[in-house]
């Protein structure tokens, strides 16, 4: 059965199904107000994460790009197999003991172990939606390593998963690093980059990015390729990232649009702190 039809007239946001540390829902009127006007062509994402740009803009295609090998795999599943997928993964979201910390780390063992890919994808929303906060994280065995979240109350994505599989027929999923997504594009693409943020206070050199670290010469090394990419191509090239004096020292040329952000990796909203963010914008018209 073909996943279910979705109304192309619908203003509305959409979530993506995943739960997702950085993610950028809330950001979407700031970014889509940056991309360019026409949508013709094609949307680069070299660091997909939970997709919500993606599930927001309305190109022609998708190239949708991210290092964890996980996340691919789940997002090719569902787009080849959605009805079976919605149907299995439910199963663990009714379990009995779906909410308990021993049904989670049991399957978390089992993710951590398993070499069925499709029985992977079906853990990884489950481990997703009850682990902590939304972070997909490993240690250095490459283990799945997020604590049990301890939340009341939980959500089955139905409806969302459904319009990821539809909108996932327009697009190209591939595990690749930045540097290999990049050379994708040509005068037909436009990219929207969501790296690990830079520290905001400079007093560490990398965050984590899938278990590989993402330090300053990565965050270097993506300024310049975005700038190349714009001159090159005649094109559109964003960046997001925190503003620092770090940042805009590397965005240099770039129009900058400052805006503020609140974080959430917290189960007590009065730890929730506003930080300011930076969407650089990288644009070579053609003349």
């Amino acid at each position: 059965m073909s996943p279910r039809s979705v109304s192309k007239k619908s203003i509305k946001k959409h979530r993506s199904f995943l739960k997702w540390a950085g993610g950028k829902f809330r950001l979407i009127d700031e970014i889509t107000r940056l991309l360019p006007k026409k949508k013709k062509g094609c949307l680069i994402e070299p660091f997909v994460g939970a997709g919500s740009v993606f599930l927001n803009t309305d190109f022609e295609h998708y190239i949708l790009a991210d290092i964890n090998p996980d996340l691919i795999n789940l997002f090719n599943i569902i787009k080849l197999h959605s009805e079976d997928y919605i149907e299995e993964s439910k199963k663990l979201f009714q379990h009995p003991q779906a909410n308990s910390r021993q049904y989670y780390y049991d399957l978390r063992t089992e993710f951590n172990n398993t070499d069925n890919l499709f029985r992977k994808a079906i853990i990884f929303l489950y481990l997703n939606r009850f682990g902590f906060n939304g972070l997909c994280r490993y240690n250095s065995n490459n283990q799945f390593n997020v604590p049990f979240g301890s939340y009341q109350r939980h959500y089955f994505p139905e409806k969302e998963l459904y319009f990821f599989a539809e909108k996932a027929q327009k697009a190209e999923f591939i595990c690749a690093s930045f540097e290999k997504t990049l050379e994708l594009a040509d005068e037909h693409t436009v990219v929207y980059c969501d790296p690990p943020y830079a520290p905001l206070i400079q007093d560490t050199n990398f965050t984590s990015y899938a278990g590989n670290e993402f330090g300053l010469e990565q965050q270097q090394h993506l300024a310049e390729l975005a700038r190349k990419i714009a001159i090159q191509n005649a094109s559109t090239v964003l960046i997001s990232n925190h503003d620092t004096p770090f940042t805009r020292s590397l965005y240099v040329g770039a129009k900058l649009r400052k805006i503020k952000v609140q974080r959430s990796i917290s189960h007590n909203a009065k730890q929730r702190v506003k930080v300011n963010e930076l969407i650089a914008v990288f644009n070579q018209n053609k003349r």
